[in-house]
C-alpha cells in the first residue's frame, strides 16, 4: 500500500498539555533575598548602577545567535562589570520563548535540581515572570527535578542575574529558574538531556557561576585560565579534568575552581556533541581588580558567550539508516516489554545522535500480516524523538480504540513503521510552502490547527485552499485567519522494519 495514503488514513491523536492555572492564594512569589547586599535595593539606585556597569563593560562583539551566557553572581561592585559584559552579547531586541537560569546551590544540599514553580520572582525593578507550566511539565516528566522552595529561598545565584536581564532585554520574557543540588556528573547529564530540546535560538540559557575562590591574584589568573580553556573546549570531560587538576596542585587558599561547576557541566552536556556550537571568552577579571578587593584572596569571574554558527538551524532535518534502525529497535523492545508486563527498557542516551534527541512529533504504526494493527502519534514537539517513539509505541499497541490491545503472542508477528514529523519551522511567507512536501501548523493566540503534508496532494487543493481550510476547520480562526497568524511548516519521514531489512 502506498505509504503516503496509508499514513493519511491513520487517525491522529494530538496530545495537548493544558495550560496550568493557579489562584492568587496558591501563588508564592519569590521575594528578593539579597537586595541591599549583593546589589542596590532601591529601584533608581539599581538602575543607575546597571547603567554604569553596562557602559563600562565589554560591548557587543556582534556574535550572532547567542543562545547561552556564563555570567558571575557575586556582589555587583566585584563582578557586575563582567556580568554586564556577558549580557551585552545577548540580542536585546529578541523575543525569547524562555530564559533558563541555571545555578548551583550554595545554601541547601539536596539531590537533583529544583525548579521554582510556585510564583514569579520579584526584584527592585519589578516582576520577572516564571514559566510555571513548563517548569511543572519538566518536574512531572523527570524524577530528578523537584519544586522545593527552600532551594530558592536564600539562593543568590539566580536572583543577582535577573536585574541584568530586566535592564538588557527590551521585550517581555519568562524564566525557568533551576537550582542544582546534585554533585553527580551523571545527574548533570540527565538534566542536560532533559533541557536539550530547548537549546536552540528561541531560548536563552543563563549559567550562573563564579570561578576560583580565594587564591592569590596571580594564582587565580592561572587557575581561571585553565578552567576557562576547558569550558571553551566544549568537552565536559575536560572541565572535570581541569577542576581536578587545579585541586591537585595544592594552590594556597583555593577552595574551588568553579562554584557553579554542576551548572556549567550541564551546559556542556547540551553543547559538546553539537558541532554548530561556538564559545567565546568575552572578559576575565577577579575581585582583586575592584577597588574593594583584596589581592591576597580573590574570586575569579568570566563572561563567556555560547552561540550557534550562522545558518545551522536552516539545515534540513534528516535521519540516517543507523538512526532509523535505532528508533525501530527502541519501538520493538518497548512494545515487547510493555505487552509482556515487563519494565519499559531505559534508553542509553550517550550514543544517540543529535537528531534522535531533537524534539519531534512522531507516529508509530503496527502491522500484522500486512494489515494495520494499531497507530497513534503526536504532533507536539515537546520531547526528544526517542522518547516520543517509546511513548507512541506503547500507545499504538494498547490505546488504539479501533483494535484490542496487542497480546504477548503477537509481538513477533508485528512489523513496525515510524513516521517522524520534522521540527516545525516558522515561515515568513507562504511562498516557502511546497504543497505535498510540507505540512502546515497555523497558530493565532490560543487557537491552532494542522494539516499533514499529504492532505494537499490527496485533495488537490491550491495553496490558498490548503491554508484556508486549515485556518477555518482546524484552527477555528476563519478562512482568512491565516493571513495574520503564525505559520509553521514541517515534513514527514516514513520508514519501516520491512524497508530496512538487510540494510
Amino acid at each position: 500500500m502506498n505509504k503516503i495514503k496509508t499514513f493519511a488514513s491513520f487517525f491522529v491523536v494530538l496530545f495537548l498539555i493544558p495550560a496550568g492555572c493557579r489562584s492568587q492564594s496558591d501563588r508564592v512569589d519569590r521575594q528578593p533575598a539579597v537586595a541591599g547586599q549583593f546589589y542596590p535595593a532601591k529601584t533608581e539606585e539599581l538602575r543607575t548602577t546597571l547603567a554604569s556597569l553596562f557602559s563600562s563593560a565589554v560591548p557587543s562583539k556582534g556574535i550572532k545567535d547567542v543562545v547561552a551566557v556564563i555570567a558571575p553572581h557575586a556582589g555587583y561592585v566585584f563582578s557586575g562589570e563582567v556580568a554586564a559584559s556577558a549580557f551585552n552579547q545577548v540580542d536585546a531586541s529578541k523575543q525569547y520563548d524562555n530564559v533558563f537560569v541555571l545555578a548551583s546551590s550554595h545554601q541547601v544540599a539536596f539531590e537533583g535540581a529544583s525548579i521554582y514553580t510556585k510564583g514569579d520572582f520579584i526584584t527592585p525593578l519589578g516582576t520577572v515572570k516564571v514559566n510555571m507550566e513548563l517548569g511543572d511539565q519538566l518536574i512531572k516528566k523527570n524524577k530528578f527535578f523537584s519544586n522545593r522552595s527552600d532551594a530558592h529561598a536564600s539562593e543568590h545565584s539566580i536572583e543577582v542575574q535577573l536585574p541584568f536581564l530586566q535592564y538588557r532585554l527590551k521585550k517581555e520574557f519568562r524564566i525557568v529558574p533551576i537550582v542544582l543540588g546534585t554533585n553527580d556528573p551523571a545527574v548533570c547529564k540527565q538534566i542536560a538531556d532533559a533541557l536539550l530540546p530547548y537549546f536552540n535560538s528561541r531560548n536563552l540559557f543563563v549559567v550562573s557561576s563564579d570561578f576560583s575562590h580565594y587564591p592569590s591574584y596571580k594564582d587565580a589568573a592561572a587557575v581561571d585560565r585553565a578552567t576557562a580553556d576547558a569550558i571553551l573546549s566544549n568537552k565536559a570531560g575536560n572541565l572535570i579534568h581541569a577542576i581536578e587538576g587545579n585541586s591537585a596542585k595544592g594552590i594556597p587558599n583555593l577552595a574551588t575552581s568553579l562554584c557553579g561547576w554542576t551548572s556549567v557541566l550541564t551546559l556542556l552536556g547540551m553543547t559538546e556533541k553539537n558541532p554548530s556550537v561556538a564559545m567565546d571568552l568575552i572578559q576575565y577579571k577577579n575581585s582583586g581588580d575592584s577597588q574593594y578587593g583584596d589581592r591576597n584572596q580573590v574570586v575569579g569571574y568570566c563572561a563567556i558567550a555560547v552561540s550557534l554558527k550562522e545558518g545551522t538551524e536552516k539545515r534540513e532535518f534528516n535521519l540516517n539508516v543507523k538512526d532509523k534502525k535505532n528508533l525501530l529497535a527502541i519501538a520493538r523492545s518497548t512494545v515487547a516489554s510493555y505487552v509482556r508486563s515487563q519494565p519499559v527498557p531505559s534508553v542509553e542516551t550517550t550514543g544517540l545522535s543529535e537528531q534522535m534527541r531533537t524534539n519531534c512529533g512522531a507516529f508509530v504504526s503496527l502491522y500484522k500480516n500486512g494489515l494495520l494493527r494499531g497507530c497513534i502519534g503526536r504532533f507536539d514537539a515537546s520531547e526528544p524523538l526517542f522518547k516520543v517513539v517509546q511513548e507512541m509505541a506503547i500507545a499504538s499497541a494498547t490505546q488504539d480504540y479501533r483494535f484490542t490491545p496487542v497480546g504477548p503472542d503477537e509481538v513477533d508477528k508485528l512489523t513496525i513503521e515510524i513516521s517522524v514529523l520534522t521540527p516545525m519551522r516558522k515561515i515568513a511567507s507562504i511562498d516557502e510552502i511546497e504543497l505535498g512536501k510540507h505540512g502546515i501548523y497555523i497558530k493565532k493566540g490560543s487557537n491552532a490547527g494542522t494539516f499533514l503534508p499529504q492532505v494537499a496532494t490527496e485533495t488537490g487543493w491550491s495553496k490558498e485552499e490548503f491554508l484556508g481550510y486549515c485556518a477555518q476547520d482546524k484552527a477555528g480562526i476563519g478562512w482568512n485567519g491565516w493571513r495574520d497568524a503564525e505559520i509553521y511548516v514541517y515534513e514527514a519521514l516514513v520508514f519501516s522494519e520491512k524497508e530496512l531489512a538487510g540494510k
